[in-house]
């Protein structure tokens, strides 16, 4: 068509050729189709690349080289008339030489080579038999196949014209050197890589032995090496490399034609590797590309030291190759090079050192962009080979070219500066130090130049040089940076302006690191210029680039097209780092004024006159940085005056609400890092935080940090939004580094024992974690924490470190957890603890207590995972403890290390035991009365009754455990029992020389046993409902009965008695004579039996009968499906026990409060259930439950909210005539619902859709017209859900919303906006996920706006109607030319990004999708395609694992022509 740009098609064909030997037999016929096609519309084009596909690739496997053959053979059958001359000739030849090539016959290749002969014979008969003829040589037997051709194929009356060539040797160099020179350097010309390698040889020992002779020649030989130089093999570049050397040493490089010998040795400086490092090159004889590169390398080297003569030629040529970026991995040995030079030349005081740069006709670059180069080069000095110290090396020997002023100064600094590279590496080096070192340096520069003049023409050109490094985006903002320090010496204001413009216009915005890098540069600019900066950004904000945001339509345009929001953040940074830059003086009185309030503009947007906070995550980013930024400046100003922020609430309850919204389970953006630096930075500022707000910040920011998976956890994104595993190191670190940096600016506020406490507070419950990294993200915090206590603590006064007790209590247990990591790091804590008492007990900072240092040894042995020496280690490590902790700390730690017993780890619930034992032996005179007071009150105090409850099965085995290694235990018999009950007030005093240790553990268990009687309860509330007499109680109080026993079986699910319990040692005292086995005893199992008795004494049979037959009461005891158990119960009560559920509803009610989760799911699933009823309006509870649903759908479990969703969606069932009464709070529960950040499995985003699909049928016009896109754009983000039910709830809501959508042009957009995406679904390979795309296409089909789209979708998506993707698609793509010319471009941009589905079954249609479009589109409609997207996805899905895309792929690029 001459449309398709011809490296569209060379890409494809390529594409198509790598893939002509596919694994597939399929895949490859359709890829012969496919190049065939092309072949037939562009011949010549085709040809060539097959003929140059099997030259570059000589090992090709046979059968790849056949398939190849076979198609340049029906190429030329079908086409031969249209193939031009010289292409013929080149088959012929080509045919030739794979027939021969190989000596034995190798039938299928050598075949399919000889059938192109034949082929091309029919018509170019002489030029095959002159080919043919060349293969006989005398005296040698000619090869089969020659043969085989002739006779086979090509017309014998022409076989007369034998001709035979004979080879002729010719004379040495001396006696004949004209027809030598001739003949070399036409040997020159000849391409084969052997014959050019040999010539180079010869042509190099002539230049070197027959100088007299060769002198003539020279011309000639610099005119003939130019077309070696073009030659892409590096063995034959290695001759010419040598060449070059020899021409060097004999005059040839200070002829005309010499410098482009030159740029050939530095281009080939430039080249990159060829393998990574540590790979060698599998052909020994191979020359890579490293070591062509160090020979050039050396050349230049010996050109500028050996070669005298080259020293003009070179000087100041060489600096032309400094700044254009194709030659930047050559600038190391570049700047050697002109070091050598430029000293050679200032030592001999030569007047040529000195530089002319504005010389008519020179090509040198300015002064100017040499120095911004070579600064430039310095900011990342171990790029390009290490290209920094010789570049700055190489700025002190120009510094008089560059200026004389600058001379003095950088010979005193730069030496300084190498000195400390020299010391350095990559990893080593501090990167933020050394960037400022070198700003530092420009600053000193123009300070000492002070020409005004001179520095504005510099900002000049180097803003002029900016885009140079657009693909070297690090390099890019240190310049941008430069520019900032150059800005603030200039004095020319209106020059400032004019940069700035320059440079805010010309950014571009959609990258992160160069929006950062002008942000910088704008802001070092201001510390000179504020006023001038400020109104120049302003300026920008209001220009016309903004203006095409405004109005709804800039809220709903496709991602590809937007950059307003990317132009915005770079305002939004441009404040904050202006506000870090400016002047201390100016800055308090322009913080509200000039910066809040224009980033407050930029980040929110007006939409019909309604503020919109908008979602772009660079935008957000930007204003998180920019906030902390500015409270970093105010932290700064407010040291010489006074100064309070007034929006520092406001802007910190902005930063809880980002980090609030990010996803719990991954971490893919800075947004955390950035909040809590942020808030760090905050923090500091005036007015203070109130407790509950630093509580309230504390609580969300290790909340929204500690939860997070581990760094090395999989993401399960797709490749684009997933990080490398170095970014999300880096990022897990930044963000942990920031978490603690706030906590230690928290801390700092208030450095008492009380303010430590209020931050350990919100790191304790973590310590406990069932998680290893949780705990050991945990105490590690803890551990730097204390740290920074120690080393910040000013003890002016002796004061009583009275949490120290809780602290160690906490934190001991955790010296024998699993993890190592957290095993040290609690020891650290401990040890950190013991030297904060130290000084609080009035000892200096650096004493050494010997006792306390004794905690390093125990740190070491506790790297041994073994438990006993982890036990043994954990008993020395109570003793330090002992001796240092102070008696009135032992209550304290008493009370925490019980709670340890029931720790999620048993290693630590096992050491809290072996702490309690060691110090029963060694402060034993103490603990007495505490161990008893502290076991009784912990379980008899009101507050810890539902802790025991939940924690009965492990206690109750921690305590036995307890008690089994306390038998036979004995205080020490040398105590002084006055000295342990002294301060008794009871008059009954203990003989502690007789007290049994052992009794405290059974004391504890007896307490334990009283605490815990749900069991007993319900076991003895069904043996009263078994009894006959019990039948009209049971009826009279039956509502109370079933609410109890329906919660008691929710709290009972999943949960076990130990299995190691004597029985009879629990119900010894019990005087029934049923005693019950423990062993075996089923909590859950007699919870459901009571519920299943009282049913029965109910007389509620019609009840019973659907449970039995469908396993309810099973399902009700199975954690995985008691939500379905209950569901039935309640469907059942529903139907046939209707009268009775207003009370039992009432009695229900309460446990929804209540802090169980798992009483909470248990009646919301049966409240859920209800709804789906007409039973609940006729009873008049549908008020009671909807309400009760819509405080549950805020619930803090997610199965809770999952099941409140499902319950609001089911009045669409049970009572459709309420849903209007509702709307509002039903829409809002569902939009809300498909929101749902925490919500693993999707089941609550399932639910609302399922839940709005059934609303929506129901649902007056007024009631959704306004919300229609808003809910559009809810659903879009899940019809590529890998989860088959939510693409199929999101396709079927999508379907039932468009009802409302008719006649809104917003609407129609939106619905284009998808129409691939459910174009492609067609073919999912889940069925039920088509017959939802059906569906809702046959019901969006009227809005579409094409009458031919609306006829197909309606006669073809017939729901059980089978479809032929194909046809339909081609079809369907000639009306979407035909009717909507102007969405081309989104269409296919649309249709790219489907080739990287999950689904193959996609990825294959969204294949033929561009190919039929691609075949039915017309001349004047290619301006809309971007073909370069086109050709590279489709080569991708060639190389695709899964067969069936490979041949979708061939087949649409059979469509390129």
């Amino acid at each position: 068509m001459g449309v398709i740009e011809e490296t569209d098609l060379e890409q494809v064909t390529l594409a198509l050729l790598d893939g002509a030997n596919d694994r597939d037999p399929v895949v490859q016929e359709q890829v012969r189709k496919s190049i065939l096609t092309l072949g037939n519309q562009q011949p010549d084009k085709v040809l060539s690349m097959c003929q140059d596909y099997l030259l570059k690739h000589p090992k090709l496997v046979v059968g790849h080289r056949v398939v190849i053959l076979q198609t340049i053979e029906l190429v030329v059958k079908s086409r031969i008339d249209d193939v031009s001359y010289p292409k013929i000739k080149s088959v012929i030849q080509l045919a030739s030489d794979e027939m021969t090539k190989s000596k034995e016959v190798v039938p299928e290749w050598q075949q399919a080579a000889s059938n192109i002969l034949v082929a091309v014979g029919n018509k170019y008969i002489n030029d095959i038999m002159e080919e043919i003829l060349g293969k006989f040589q005398p005296g040698v037997l000619p090869h089969f196949f020659v043969v085989q051709t002739i006779l086979g194929g090509v017309n014998l009356t022409n076989c007369i014209h034998f001709h035979f060539y004979i080879w002729l040797f010719l004379p040495p160099a001396n006696t004949f050197p004209d027809r030598l020179m001739v003949f070399v350097l036409q040997r020159l010309e000849n391409s084969n890589e052997r014959n050019r390698m040999g010539s180079l040889a010869v042509l190099r020992h002539l230049i070197n032995a027959s100088t007299s002779i060769m002198e003539t020649k020279k011309l000639l030989i610099l005119a003939s090496i130019r077309q070696p130089l073009a030659d892409h093999s590096n063995k034959v570049k290695k001759r010419v490399v040598q060449v070059i050397s020899a021409m060097a040493h004999h005059g040839y490089l200070e002829l005309e034609g010499g410098d482009l010998l030159v740029r050939f040795i530095i281009q080939h400086c430039a080249l990159p590797d060829t393998y990574h490092r540590g790979q060698r090159p599998p052909d020994p004889e191979e020359v890579t590309n490293e070591a062509l590169r160090s020979m050039c390398d050396n050349t230049l080297h010996l050109f500028t030291t050996t070669v005298g003569r080259l020293t003009d030629v070179l000087w100041p040529m060489l600096l032309c190759y400094l700044t254009p970026n194709q030659y930047a991995s050559a600038t190391t040995p570049l700047c050697k090079s002109l070091i050598l030079l430029a000293n050679k030349k200032r030592a001999a005081q030569e007047a040529s050192f000195i530089i002319n740069f504005n010389a008519q006709g020179s090509s040198l670059p300015s002064q100017y962009i040499l120095m911004i180069r070579l600064l430039v080069n310095a900011a990342l000095p171990f790029r390009c080979r290490g290209h920094g110290a010789p570049s700055l090396s190489l700025l002190n020997a120009l510094s008089p070219n560059i200026h004389p002023k600058a001379e003095p100064l950088w010979e005193n600094e730069i030496p300084k500066m190498l000195s400390y590279l020299e010391e350095s590496t990559d990893d080593s080096l501090d990167k933020k130090k050394w960037e400022e070192s070198l700003l530092q340096m420009l600053s000193k520069t123009l300070a000492a130049i002070d020409d005004s003049q001179w520095t504005g023409q510099l900002a000049v050109e180097a803003t002029r040089y900016l885009p140079t490094y657009n693909n070297a985006l690090e390099e890019k903002r240190f310049l941008y940076r430069c520019i900032g320090v150059i800005l603030q010496q200039c004095y020319n204001k209106e020059l400032v302006r004019k940069q700035l413009q320059e440079i805010l216009i010309s950014t571009r915005h959609n990258d992160a690191i160069e929006r950062t890098g002008v942000a910088m540069g704008i802001g070092l600019c201001a510390s000179s210029h504020l006023d001038g900066t400020l109104e120049k950004l302003e300026e920008f904000g209001k220009s016309d680039a903004f203006r095409k945001a405004s109005g709804i339509f800039g809220l709903l345009k496709d991602k590809n097209d937007v950059d307003v929001e990317k132009m915005k953040s770079t305002l939004i940074l441009c404040y904050g780092y202006v506000a870090l830059h400016a002047p201390e003086d100016q800055l308090l009185t322009r913080i509200d004024s000039d910066i809040l309030q224009n980033i407050s503009k930029n980040f929110n947007t007006k939409v019909l006159g309604i503020k919109v906070e908008t979602k772009d995550l660079t935008m957000k980013l930007s204003l998180i940085h920019s906030v902390g930024l500015i409270a970093k400046a105010i932290s700064q100003s407010v040291r010489k005056q006074g100064f309070l922020f007034s929006r520092k609430q406001e802007l910190m309850g902005v930063m809880m609400d980002f980090i609030k919204a990010e996803p719990t389970d991954v971490m893919r953006t800075p947004v955390r890092h950035l909040v809590l630096t942020t808030c760090a930075n905050l923090i500091n500022l005036d007015p203070p935080l109130t407790e509950n707000e630093i509580f309230d910040l504390l609580k969300t920011c290790l909340n929204g940090v500690y939860g997070l998976p581990t760094v090395d956890t999989p993401d399960k994104a797709k490749d684009e939004e997933a990080l490398d595993p170095q970014q999300r190191e880096v990022l897990y670190s930044d963000t942990f580094n920031a978490l603690h940096e706030l906590l230690r600016n928290v801390l700092v506020r208030d450095l008492s024992p009380d303010g430590l406490q209020s931050v350990f507070k919100h790191i304790e419950s973590w310590l406990s974690s069932g998680q290893d990294h949780e705990r050991e993200r945990a105490v590690k915090t803890t551990a730097e924490l204390l740290q920074f206590y120690l080393d910040n603590l000013s003890v002016k006064n002796l004061v009583t470190f009275h949490n120290l007790g809780a602290l160690v209590g906490r934190l001991s247990p955790r010296c024998t957890d699993p993890n190592p990591e957290v095993r040290r790091a609690a020891i650290d804590c401990i040890y950190r603890l013991m030297y904060i008492q130290l000084r609080y007990e009035g000892f200096s900072l650096d004493y050494k207590d010997d006792s306390v240092e004794g905690l390093l040894d125990v740190r070491e042995k506790l790297s041994n995972p073994d438990h006993s020496v982890l036990y043994k280690t954990c008993s020395e490590l109570t003793k330090i403890i002992s001796k240092r902790l102070p008696q009135q700390q032992l209550s304290t730690l008493l009370f925490m290390l019980f709670d340890g017993l029931v720790d999620s780890q048993s290693n630590c619930s096992r050491a809290s035991s072996v702490i309690l034992n060691t110090l029963l032996k060694n402060r034993g005179a103490g603990l007495q009365d505490l161990m008893t007071c502290a076991l009784r009150e912990m379980m008899l105090n009101g507050q810890s009754a539902d802790a025991v409850a939940y924690v009965f099965p492990k206690l109750f085995s921690s305590l036995l455990v307890r008690l089994g290694s306390s038998v036979g235990v004995q205080l020490p018999k040398d105590l002084n029992s006055n000295s342990i009950i002294s301060d008794r007030k009871t008059t009954n005093k203990i003989n502690v020389i007789n007290f049994d240790v052992c009794g405290v553990a059974v004391e504890a268990l007896r307490i334990l046993l009283g605490r815990a009687q749900l069991d007993a309860m319900t076991c003895a509330l069904r043996e009263m409902m078994l009894n006959g007499q019990s039948a009209d109680a049971v009826a009279y109080v039956f509502p109370k009965l079933f609410s109890s026993l329906l919660v008691r079986l929710g709290s009972s699910v999943g949960v076990q008695l130990p299995k190691d319990l004597n029985s009879n040692s629990i119900i010894s005292d019990r005087k029934t004579t049923n005693k019950i086995n423990v062993i075996n005893f089923d909590v859950c199992g007699v919870a459901v039996e009571a519920l299943r008795i009282l049913l029965g004494r109910a007389q509620l049979d019609a009840v019973m009968k659907p449970l039995d037959q469908e396993g309810a009461w099973d399902k009700m005891k199975d954690p995985q499906q008691h939500t379905t158990g209950v569901t039935l119960l309640s469907r059942a009560m529903a139907k046939h026990a209707g009268p009775r559920l207003p009370a039992i509803v009432e009695g229900l009610c309460p446990s929804l409060c209540n802090i169980y989760e798992c009483q909470r799911i248990t009646v919301t699933a049966f409240f859920s259930e209800l709804l789906n009823h007409h039973v609940v309006t006729e009873l008049m509870i549908l008020d009671m439950l909807m309400n009760n649903m819509m405080e549950r759908i805020t619930d803090t479990c997610g199965t809770v909210r999952m099941l409140a969703v499902r319950g609001l969606g089911n009045i669409a069932v049970g009572s459709p005539e309420k849903v209007n009464k509702y709307a509002k709070e039903l829409l809002a529960a569902m939009s809300s619902g498909m929101e749902e950040k925490d919500d693993p499995g999707k089941l609550i985003t399932l639910e609302a859709m399922s839940g709005m699909s059934k609303i929506l049928l129901y649902l007056d016009q007024k009631n959704v017209h306004l919300l229609v896109v808003y809910i559009f754009m809810k659903i879009k983000p899940f019809l590529e859900n890998e989860n088959d039910e939510i693409r199929c709830a999101s396709i079927m809501l999508l379907g039932n919303l468009s009802k409302f959508g008719s006649g809104e042009p917003v609407f129609k957009d939106q619905i284009h906006n998808v129409l691939v995406s459910l174009l492609l679904h067609l073919s999912d390979p889940n069925p039920q996920v088509v017959k939802a795309c059906k569906y809702s296409m046959r019901i969006c089909a009227p809005i579409v706006g094409s009458e031919q789209i609306s006829a197909m979708f309606q006669n073809h998506l017939l729901e059980e109607k089978g479809l032929h993707y194909g046809e339909f698609i081609n079809d369907l793509t000639k009306y979407l030319i035909q009717d909507f010319p102007g969405m081309l471009n989104f269409y296919h941009i649309t249709v790219i990004q489907f080739f990287k589905s999950n689904w193959a079954e996609i990825r294959a249609s969204a294949a033929m999708f561009i190919g039929f479009l691609l075949g039915n589109l017309h001349d004047e409609h290619f301006s809309h395609m971007n073909m370069g997207s086109v050709t590279k996805g489709l080569v991708m899905l060639l190389q695709d694992p899964d067969p069936l895309v490979r041949v979708k792929a061939a087949e649409a690029m059979g469509h390129f022509h």
